[in-house]
């Protein structure tokens, strides 16, 4: 586990590359999204649970999307991902920031295929970030 904290997961496993934006916090606002349950709620369960969490900022962060943002992210269709892409959009654009659609849309259908995967062989979904 510690060359995947320090070199990451390419060519070791399944994986997508995205940026732009705060993986840890996106999860949490995709699985309120997909869950009904509140993004509060969610942050004060600990979610996403952390790997590894360099305390100076300096190293890679890595953590594990919940058991539940893993099965719903599995289990939705692709009008779901899109109606929550949309959504996300939306809270996103009300913080200032701006996503397109499509890059969105297709962000959200990889993991979930990622998502299915790591389900199929008994594995969680991580997220590493440099």
């Amino acid at each position: 586990m510690a060359g995947i904290v320090d070199r990451g997961p390419v060519g070791v496993f399944d994986s997508l590359a995205c940026g732009n934006f705060d993986a840890s916090e996106a999860v949490v606002e995709w699985e309120s999204l997909l869950t009904g349950q509140s993004f509060e709620a969610l942050v004060a369960s600990d979610e996403p649970r952390m790997v590894a969490d360099p305390e100076d900022g300096d190293g890679s962060l890595l953590f594990v999307a919940s058991g539940a943002l893993q099965g719903a992210l599995a289990g939705a269709s692709a009008s779901r991902l899109a109606e929550v892409g949309e959504l996300w959009i939306q809270e996103r654009a009300a913080e200032g920031e701006v996503f397109d659609s499509e890059m969105v849309r297709e962000l959200l259908g990889d993991l979930a295929d990622l998502a299915r995967a790591a389900e199929g062989r008994g594995h969680g979904l991580y997220c590493w970030m440099a």
